[in-house]
């Protein structure tokens, strides 16, 4: 899952010595409502990408765990950076949006989280998480009785099998293409199988795809795909009912399937949700309605999130961050208060940030490793929360996902944290490319115009040019998910789907996916890396598949290079003393929407 440009994500774990702050291993209290610690510390970052656990018929019912102290009542005050680009289901690849989603869309499965972070995957509109007799190359999903949309209309299989035909229309381009591709071909070619979508009338064939009657669906793969009940959880495959299906319009206003419903939305300024009434709680094990309704407003920088919630005067009380993170200047003073910290939420998330280097345009190796030298990873983390918000990157793979080699280091990141300018500059000659130009595309936000000075000023140091492109954040990623962007690097932020690297290096490197709104944002394409990410594909046991991602990785980054490791992100969310039921989300690495409530 991309991670949206405003970096929306921040977790650490801290503890006070002798008068400073300090990485620990320990984590502190979260404040939730229930008041168990929920938090991830530095050493649970192998402990997320553990197996997930999947349900069945009984764990899937609703409703959802009670959350002790609990009330009913009241409006949660959401201040938020900026805009969402997509409501649609079908769009929403971008973890702001995916955080939203979590109140007003609602899938086949989704995910419950124990007190000690475990997940299950489970039913969420399914009867359970699915059920395969030949090993995942067919799976049978029923749904629940029950299950109806915001208008009061019921939920059918043929409502399921639109969501996902509609996946192949052309408009769709920003969500996720996994089940899509499994079902019809790699890359682009799944679209070929139905270019229009559902909308001119034709389907799936039910070789592939089948409702032999209103509450049942059957996918059918030619491969097995046992990480299908995941792929499900997604927000990219939210239900869409059919009638409703406004194709590009709907993205400004979807139909609600969750707890809550969109009451008004003005684009640029904000939105306010309200309780969905047609939302059953015997149909959904994992979310809560305690809450009236959510006021969330844009146009507030972290730094004015932070400041307005560490007031805890009047509404801020009743605030929170919803894909925000704390402001770095004012982290210490959080940390430090002791009211104030246990008002927070921690945890490490499944993101790396790379710089990109598009291929098309930066052709030579030796110019791109010049580049990767030159950066001072510790100085570009600094204004992203610095060791609050993240650490150096020496590959592109996090440390939440099974196969991570912390000593994988191919290019010194590690060892030289704030760059190796004579090597740059060294490679820069060799290549024969002194002086330059490098056209250098950024979210027009605080926090990564600062950015971009300092690497532009690297950069020059190592011997290019740089013009700097300011491009608004709420566009972010359609700019840069252009093939022809016109920008030679750019920084992208992504995060596993699932605890695999299946979601993480076809997704982003296989030549398949350059396109438009695709997400091989280097364009990389090479024959070799091509080949292996398809023969790793259909390996179905975890461990075996593991160790071909881990030796695709380390190609990928030592023999091409096509982006520069950053940094892994971490994440710390302040919120209002009034609000209860606080925690972590291990799903979408912020605070988890779905139990908060208000204490009085």
């Amino acid at each position: 899952m991309r991670l949206s440009s405003t970096r929306k994500a921040r977790a650490i774990v801290v503890a006070l010595a002798a008068g400073s702050l300090v990485l620990t291993a320990c984590g502190g209290n979260n404040g939730g409502g229930d008041g168990k610690d929920n938090s991830n510390t530095q050493d649970d970052a192998a402990a997320q990408s553990k197996p997930v656990e999947f349900g069945d018929a009984e764990a899937s019912k609703g409703p959802a765990e009670p959350i002790k102290g609990a009330k009913k009542g009241g409006t949660i005050r959401v201040y938020q950076e900026s805009d969402f680009t997509h409501l649609d289901p079908g769009q929403i690849y971008v973890s702001d949006a995916g955080q939203l989603s979590s109140l007003i869309h609602r899938g086949l499965t989704t995910y419950k989280q124990d007190d000690e972070g475990g997940l299950t995957v489970v039913g969420d509109l399914a009867t359970d998480s699915g059920t395969t007799e030949d090993d995942g190359k067919s799976w049978k999903f029923t749904l629940k009785d029950g299950v109806k949309d915001s208008d009061g209309d019921e939920i059918t299989s043929k409502d399921l099998r639109h969501t996902i035909e509609r996946r192949y229309a052309k408009f769709q381009t920003e969500g996720p293409t996994f089940i899509q591709e499994w079902l019809s071909g790699s890359g682009t070619t799944y679209r070929k199988a139905l270019p229009d979508g559902p909308y001119e009338g034709k389907h799936l064939p039910d070789s592939v795809l089948e409702t032999p009657d209103d509450k049942t669906i059957i996918f059918k793969f030619k491969t097995a795909r046992p990480d299908l009940p995941q792929a499900l959880t997604m927000p990219g495959y939210a239900v869409v009912p059919e009638a409703k299906d406004t194709k590009e319009k709907y993205t400004n206003g979807p139909v609600a399937l969750g707890p809550y419903k969109i009451k008004e939305f003005k684009r640029g300024k904000g939105m306010q949700l309200e309780k969905n009434e047609h939302w059953d709680a015997d149909t959904d094990p994992m979310r809560h309605q305690f809450v009236d309704g959510w006021n969330i407003t844009y146009n507030h920088s972290r730094a004015d999130q932070t400041k307005r919630i560490m007031s805890d005067r009047g509404e801020a009380k009743d605030s929170i961050q919803l894909s925000g993170s704390v402001d770095t200047p004012q982290v210490k003073k959080v940390v430090e208060d002791p009211e104030i910290s246990k008002r927070t939420i921690q945890g490490y998330q499944p993101y790396v940030w790379q710089l990109n280097m598009n291929m098309d345009r930066i052709k030579d190796k030796r110019v791109r490793d010049a580049i990767t030298h030159a950066l001072p990873q510790k100085a570009i983390l600094r204004p992203d929360g610095g060791a609050y918000g993240g650490e150096p990157a020496g590959g592109l793979l996090a440390p939440t996902l099974p196969g991570y080699d912390k000593s994988f280091d191919p290019y010194d990141k590690l060892k030289k944290p704030n760059g190796d300018l004579e090597k740059a500059k060294e490679l820069l000659k060799e290549a024969g490319k002194e002086g330059m130009t490098l056209v250098y595309g950024h979210a027009a936000e605080p926090h990564r115009t600062e950015q971009a000075v300092i690497v532009e000023k690297a950069l020059e140091k190592a011997g290019f040019k740089v013009e700097k492109k300011d491009i608004p954040g709420s566009a972010w990623y359609e700019t840069v998910g252009k093939v022809d962007n016109k920008l030679d690097i750019y920084m992208t932020g992504w995060g596993q789907d699932w605890p695999s690297a299946t979601t993480v290096v076809p997704v982003l490197y296989h030549g398949g996916n350059i396109a438009d709104g695709k997400s091989n944002y280097s364009h990389i394409d090479d024959k070799k890396v091509n080949e292996q990410i398809d023969k790793a594909l259909e390996i179905t046991d975890p461990e075996e598949a593991q160790k071909e991602w881990v030796k695709i990785h380390e190609y990928i980054v030592e023999e091409i290079n096509p982006a520069a490791p950053m940094y892994y992100t971490k994440q710390l969310q302040v919120y209002g003393s009034n609000v209860g039921g606080a925690r972590y989300g291990q799903v979408k690495s912020y605070i988890d929407l779905t139990r908060l409530y208000l204490k009085s």
